[in-house]
C-alpha cells in the first residue's frame, strides 16, 4: 500500500485539495437520512491516517481499521484515544457492531477480485447493526478507466518538496498504478517507487455485492469526489 510514503500521505492529498471536513459533512447527512438504528457507532475501514475519523468524531463514536501499521501509527497521533485496528477490510473480525460502516477513497479497489468484493460486503454487513448503513466509495468504473494516463502531484512547502508521478496500466480487470516519488527535505533528497494494484468492478458488480450481503443498495452518482457512492441499510 502506502508503506513507503505514509509520512508524506497527508501533504500529498492536501496539495490536491482533498477536503475531509466537507466530505464528513456529506457523509453525516447521508447517515442521518438513512439509518434507522438509533445509535452513533461508526467504523471507518481503510482509515489511513485518520483524517476522516478526526472530522467524524464530532458526531460519532468512531473506530478505524487499516492494513498498514504505519498509517495506523499516524492515525493514532491524530485521533488519540480512538480504537484503531489492524486488519484486511475483506475479512476482519471485531467484537462489536456499528451503526455505520464506511469504506472511502476507493480503498475497496484493493480487494482486487469479485469474490473478495462480495466477501468484503458480507464482512461489513456482519459488523452493522439492524437499521445501520454500509457506505462504499468505489474505484473508477471500467468504462471510465484511461490506460496510459500519467498523473502528477506536487507539494511545495517550505521544508518539504515532493513530486509524485504515476503511470496507469490495465490487465483485464486489474489496474496497476506505479507511483514514482522524489522527496526533498532539509536533510536529503530521496527517490522511491510504490506499486498499487486495484480491481475494476462494474456498477452491477457493486450492486450485486451489496445484495449478496443482504443490503438493498442505492447509488449516488456524484458522491464525495465524483466517483460516486454505494450505500445500503441493513434490514431491521
Amino acid at each position: 500500500m502506502f508503506t513507503k510514503s505514509a509520512q508524506f500521505y497527508d501533504a500529498i492529498y492536501a496539495a490536491i485539495g482533498k477536503d475531509y471536513a466537507a466530505e464528513a459533512v456529506r457523509l453525516h447527512d447521508l447517515i442521518q437520512t438513512h439509518t434507522r438504528s438509533g445509535g452513533n457507532a461508526l467504523l471507518d475501514l481503510a482509515c489511513g491516517t485518520g483524517a476522516h475519523l478526526a472530522e467524524l468524531r464530532r458526531w460519532y463514536d468512531v473506530e478505524g481499521l487499516d492494513l498498514d501499521p504505519q498509517m495506523l501509527a499516524i492515525a493514532a497521533q491524530r485521533v488519540p484515544g480512538v480504537p484503531l485496528h489492524q486488519g484486511d477490510l475483506a475479512d476482519f473480525s471485531l467484537p462489536r457492531s456499528f451503526d455505520a460502516v464506511i469504506c472511502l477513497f476507493s480503498s475497496i479497489g484493493y480487494v482486487k477480485t469479485d469474490v473478495r468484493l462480495k466477501q468484503a460486503l458480507r464482512t461489513m454487513a456482519r459488523h452493522t447493526v439492524s437499521g445501520g448503513i454500509v457506505i462504499v466509495e468505489p474505484w473508477i468504473l471500467p468504462d471510465r478507466w484511461e490506460t496510459g494516463h500519467v498523473g502528477a502531484v506536487f507539494v511545495d512547502e517550505p521544508k518539504l518538496k515532493i513530486a509524485r508521478i504515476n503511470t496507469s496500466e490495465r490487465r483485464d480487470t486489474l489496474t496497476t498504478l506505479e507511483f514514482h516519488y522524489l522527496v526533498g527535505t532539509p536533510d536529503q533528497v530521496v527517490y522511491f517507487t510504490e506499486d498499487h494494484e486495484l480491481g475494476l468492478f462494474t456498477h452491477e458488480q457493486y450492486l450485486d455485492a451489496f445484495r449478496a450481503a443482504g443490503l438493498e443498495p442505492s447509488h449516488d452518482a456524484e458522491g464525495l469526489m465524483g466517483r460516486g457512492l454505494y450505500y445500503g441499510v441493513r434490514p431491521t
